[in-house]
């Protein structure tokens, strides 16, 4: 691995974590869905502008119902989802919460992909999700709240986008998976421009800086430098850097927000990456590697 390679590798993870808590900042101050729409947008002029020099190509009329879907999963719902569980979940439990998408992805995938649900996916995605049941109940039945099943429900629709990927990704990149679905869900966040307005108004600095930030840096460069390092790297060793993400959460979320985590969540969290571990083994070692296309991510 060339330093190049490990920076934009170590970069993703950082800005990717860093989401979590900048997100609490930014709803404080902004609302759910001036901050879904503001971050959005930001980092759609910010790609498109990037376009041309990453040599994205324009979509193919016939995979534009399948973008949409995309755009309308994986960048509007989520935005909002996760954005409103936020508002009471607090950002590193959200980040572990989110951590289980991949087993709603491998789930989905057997059902519309056809794709086979071996022991090692089922263990795996039992694991996965008995680590989530901590995280949600890591203070008792009484610290569970629909904010939790937001958050969740946050993790499935970045399921839904991560399965309507896979058969964009073999024609496109990864970097223009991104773009266009970046778009199609800024298209379709358009409602909550009046919302939008009127909370930008009145916001503070620090809420608008915040979605300045998450549009800019997590969202555009961040899937910039992900690019860049996944052409370059195993893939295996790109699918494991994203397990660093939760806890690097946890750490800049008690850093910046001082959130301290409780011990039980710490351990769900951690039985949650094991059972995406086990599933991901798997698909890493089936799928090969095609040179130019990467895998998608959201955060």
């Amino acid at each position: 691995m060339n330093l190049r390679s490990f920076l934009a590798l170590a970069g993703t993870v950082v800005l990717w974590a860093s989401a979590f808590p900048a997100i609490r900042v930014g709803v404080d101050g902004l609302g759910v869905a001036a901050l879904s729409f503001l971050r959005l947008a930001i980092a759609a002029v910010a790609l498109a502008a990037v376009a041309p020099f990453a040599k994205v190509r324009r979509p193919r009329r016939r995979d534009l119902p399948l973008i949409a879907l995309c755009g309308a999963t994986g960048m509007t719902a989520y935005q909002v989802l996760l954005n409103w569980g936020e508002v009471h979940v607090p950002a590193g439990t959200a980040s572990l919460l989110i951590s289980v998408a991949p087993v709603f992805s491998v789930l989905l995938a057997g059902a519309f992909l056809s794709e086979s649900v071996t022991r090692t996916v089922v263990v795996g995605s039992v694991v996965a999700l008995a680590g989530t049941a901590g995280v949600t109940l890591a203070e008792g039945w009484s610290g569970f709240s629909a904010a939790s099943l937001v958050v969740l429900a946050a993790a499935v629709v970045q399921g839904v986008y991560h399965v309507a990927s896979k058969p964009l990704l073999r024609h496109y990149t990864g970097l223009e998976v991104a773009t266009y679905a970046m778009v199609a869900g800024t298209i379709f966040a358009l409602p909550l421009v009046p919302a939008t307005a009127g909370a930008a108004l009145f916001a503070p600095a620090s809420a608008l800086a915040s979605a300045a930030f998450l549009g800019l840096l997590p969202s555009a460069l961040g899937f910039v430098i992900w690019g860049y390092a996944v052409a370059r790297l195993p893939l295996s060793a790109s699918t494991a850097a994203l397990y660093l993400v939760p806890p690097v959460a946890l750490v800049v979320s008690f850093v910046w927000l001082g959130e301290v985590p409780h011990p039980v969540e710490l351990a769900g969290g951690a039985v949650t990456v094991l059972g995406v571990v086990l599933i991901n083994r798997r698909a890493a070692a089936k799928a090969p590697r095609v040179p130019g296309r990467q895998p998608v991510a959201t955060v």
